[in-house]
Formats: structure tokens, sequence, C-alpha cells
């Protein structure tokens, strides 16, 4: 149903007259967020697999030596120390969430092969671990795990924003990863323990 305009027909004959010539302005202030491809579902014995595979990096015994000075933070040696700095200024914004708040360490370690496996298959390179404060255990393990991984370009203590120093902000490598070209609608997805930001 159209709306009646209250303008006469003189004004509108007027304001055609005007008009001509014109031409319709291209909207381009507005960014839009990434579109996310459609996540397929994934078999379940693939999910399973997976975090096996993953989690088998994270070795008890090894123990690689860590920065224990200020934040925890940890680069990789082929990666540049400028990622470290852009970690922490906050430059990356995680879009997965790994919440590992009440869980032992044995299902922590299979949730973390299970975010680095989603991560790298969604193309995902930054994500947030919140391990908590708890006894300690999860907050004091997590960076010894991550550091085994040959996927974690790096880690550091995360932003007051996405949970301070409960959380680490992780780089993942990810094969081939090209930016996204803007959408007009954002996408949606998750997983069990991980989620989307909001």
């Amino acid at each position: 149903m159209k709306k009646k305009t209250s303008l006469s027909e003189e004004d509108q004959a007027l304001f055609r007259q005007l008009m001509t010539g014109t031409r319709k302005i291209k909207q381009d202030t507005i960014v839009h967020r990434p579109q996310r491809k459609k996540i397929t579902e994934v078999a379940p014995k693939r999910l399973l697999q997976e975090q096996v595979d993953n989690s088998h990096y994270f070795s008890d015994e090894f123990q690689p030596l860590l920065n224990t000075e200020g934040s925890t933070k940890y680069v990789r040696p082929d990666v540049s120390h400028f990622e470290l700095k852009k970690l922490r200024r906050g430059d990356y914004s995680p879009e997965l969430f790994l919440d590992l708040h009440g869980l032992t360490q044995q299902q922590a370690k299979q949730e973390l092969g299970a975010l680095i496996a989603a991560c790298r298959r969604e193309h995902v390179f930054c994500a947030c671990v919140m391990h908590g404060h708890g006894k300690h255990i999860l907050k004091q393990q997590t960076p010894l795990w991550l550091a085994q991984h040959p996927h974690i370009m790096a880690f550091h203590q995360a932003p007051k924003e996405y949970g301070g120093d409960a959380a680490l902000l992780i780089l993942i490598e990810v094969e081939e990863w090209q930016p996204p070209e803007l959408p007009v609608t954002a996408g949606s997805g998750g997983a069990v323990r991980w989620r989307w930001p909001s």
C-alpha cells in the first residue's frame, strides 16, 4: 500500500524537473561484518578425530621455556614479535571464544584441540581461550600446551574486555587465508563449547 503524498501536482512536477540528470548516491559509509560461509555439519566421528589429533600435541611432561616476567605471552620463532604487540593492543578481535571453566585437564586439552581444528577449518585466525583463575591449574597449563602446538603462531594475555589475566588471545596459522569481501549481511555460527561473538 502506497503512502499518499501531501505535495501538490505542481510541487511534484517542480521536484521532478529539479532532479533530472541526478543519480542515486551509492552507500559507502557502513562497513558490514564479513559474511561467514555456512558451517556445514561435520560428522561426529570427524570432530572426535580432530580433537584427538590436535590434543596429542599437548604434553604435560614437556615444559616449553616461556617468559615468566609480566604478561603471559609467546611467539613462535618464525613469527614477528610485532604480532604480540598487536595482540596486546587489541588490534585482533577474536572470532571464537573457548571457556575452559570447570573442565578437567584432559577435557581442556580436547577442547583446545577442537578449537584449533575449528579455527583452521573455518579460517579463523584469532580466538580467545578463557582459562579463568580457579586453582591456577588450567591458568598455568594452558600457555604450556598452546606453545607446543605447531599451528599456534602467538598468544598474549587478553585485554580486559576479553577477560584480562583470566584469558589468552591466540593467533592460529590458517592455510591460504584471503581477506573476505565485504558482504551485505553477517552470518552466524557456533559450536558447543565455543561461540561467535554477538
